[in-house]
This record gives C-alpha cells, structure tokens and sequence, in this order.
C-alpha cells in the first residue's frame, strides 16, 4: 500500500469512548500540518431520549473546516453521520419522539440504544485506516434485536485534490426470533419523511446550499429519487470558502432499491434511505447489508467536477 503524496493518516484510540483519524501533511489545517478528519464516537454518553449509538463528528476538510453539526436545537438526536433506524417495527433507534399517523410526532417509551460489544480490528497504515465493529441493538425494554458487523475505511487522500473518503458498510443480524420491519415516517403515512439508515447532518452554513444528482434535470431537492450519487455543496461559517460532500448511494442487499432523502431547507441533511416508501423485512436470523460512500472535498465543485469524480469513484 503506497503513502499518499505528502499526507498520511494517524489514529488516536481513546478505548472506550472513541476514535480519532487525523491527517498530517505539508500545508494541511490552514498551515497547521494537522487535521482531525474525523472523531468516531461511541456514544456511550447520549442521553436516552437521543437513542445512544455512535456517531462521527466533528467532521472536516483536509483544510480543517467544519462539515457536520452536533446537536442542533431542532433535533438533539442528530449528531454529525450516523447510522440509524426511525422505524424497527415499533421501536425507535432515530431518537426523539416517533411518527404516528394521525398524531404527528408524540413521545414514546420506545427509545433504543446501539451497544458497543467491541472492535473485532483495528488496522492502521499511511494511506488507509480501517475498524471492524460489532454492535448490539437494544430495545428499551432491554431485548437485543440486532446484532451489527461494521466497518468504517477511511482512504482516499488526494491533497492536490483536497480529498478524502469514508467507505461505511453494516450487516444487521435479526436475533429478535421474529421479522423485523425496517421503515420511515413515510412508509407509516408522512409524505417526504422516509429518513432511515445512514444519516448526515449538515452545519447551518450548510443550508440552502446546491444539491447535484446524476440527473442533470433533477429538482434542486430531489426528495425520494434514484440516483447512484448525490452531492450537496455548502459554504463554511468561521472559515472562507466551501465544501463538497459526495454520497454514493451504494448498494443493499434488500430488494427496496435505495432512495434520497435529502433537505436543504430548513437544514442540511442527505441520506441515502433503504426503506424511504417502503418496508424492509430481515427474517429471523438474515441480514440487511448496506453499503455506502462518502468522499469530503475541500472547495465548493461544478457539476461538472462532481460528475468526473464520480464516474472515477464509484463504489
């Protein structure tokens, strides 16, 4: 494996609580020669209500710009890219309060919990960092209904470019004994509301900011379509300038093909969904794998650019 051009990945492994990948490299930071890329926490502190899991932020550009938020006043349980379900039959790993049609969003006693049982590897090199994870899902009533593999890869780094990329892929186990029903706001009655799954918050500089997709005659907010990409570009508060974010929509293993749940008003938000409209089942003792990519770039890309990158990235 070959280092990338001036720039090398680090980890800082706070066991436990959490994960730091940094990057050190000439002219990195804004001149600091080091940024942390990415800090992948557990999640051990979140409150109940907020449904603990890991979770990774801050986020940043090989420049040190911030491009995810943590917390924010609208929805607390958003907290930077996450990997989360609103609709596990009855129970809610989203956080928050739960859609019920004809009431609207009500507080429920069904609040789950990711449990961190272990990082099966944790492989460390200059152009690549990988961690295999397993999880438990725990509902709140204390029954374990998912047991999760996952594996985070971070890679990519093009300092020219001003790049990096973040490969995420899950396998979630049904050890509940019964199906298990994977759904969204939408699949139970709300109109553009099937967010579930593998979820990016933006940061309020964010908002309003260009949404690009493969179909050049695409709304500026394709909310629920297909496209093997999405990019959302935004402009930084504190620092000049702006970013690009690229989602590939990736692949899952249910036949409900993957659809875009994407906002730019009255925040940022992308993700891409694998039961936007429609359920997915995971009989006892299946898996649901779902594989996705994003790739964070410094500066703010033309159609044009993303296009290119894409076409030479896919995953």
């Amino acid at each position: 494996m070959s280092r990338p051009m001036g720039a090398a990945f680090r980890v800082t492994h706070e066991h436990g609580r959490r994960v730091v990948v940094a990057v050190e490299g000439e002219g990195l930071g804004q001149g600091s020669g080091r940024v942390e890329v990415a800090t992948y926490e557990l999640g051990s502190d979140v409150a109940a209500f907020e449904a603990p899991k890991p979770y990774l932020h801050p986020l940043r550009t090989l420049s040190g710009a911030l491009v995810s938020a943590y917390r924010p006043h609208d929805h607390r349980w958003h907290k930077g890219l996450q990997m989360t379900v609103s609709h596990l039959d009855d129970q809610n790993f989203w956080g928050g309060s739960s859609y019920r049609h004809g009431e609207g969003y009500v507080p429920v006693d069904n609040v789950g919990r990711m449990r961190h049982d272990g990082f099966a590897a944790v492989e460390v090199a200059d152009a690549e960092v990988c961690l295999a994870q397993e999880l438990t899902w725990v509902t709140a009533a204390g029954e374990d209904w998912v047991s999760e593999r996952r594996e985070l890869r971070w890679h990519g780094l093009d300092v020219e470019r001003g790049t990096w990329t973040l490969d995420f892929a899950t396998e979630l186990r049904n050890v509940r004994g019964a199906d298990l029903h994977v759904g969204s706001p939408t699949s139970h009655g709300r109109p553009d509301a099937g967010y579930t799954g593998f979820f990016w918050r933006g940061p309020r500089g964010f908002t309003g900011g260009e949404v690009v997709t493969a179909d050049p005659d695409a709304p500026a907010e394709p909310m629920g379509t297909t496209s093997p990409w999405l990019a959302f570009t935004g402009q930084h508060d504190e620092v000049d300038g702006g970013a690009t974010l690229l989602f590939s929509a990736g692949t899952s293993s249910a036949p409900v093909p993957l659809r875009w749940f994407v906002r730019r008003e009255p925040f940022p938000a992308v993700n891409p969904s694998p039961a936007f409209s429609e359920e997915v089942t995971i009989a006892p003792d299946e898996t649901l794998t779902l594989r996705h990519r994003v790739v964070f770039a410094d500066r703010a890309w033309s159609r044009a650019e993303v296009t290119a990158f894409a076409a030479e990235h896919t995953l």
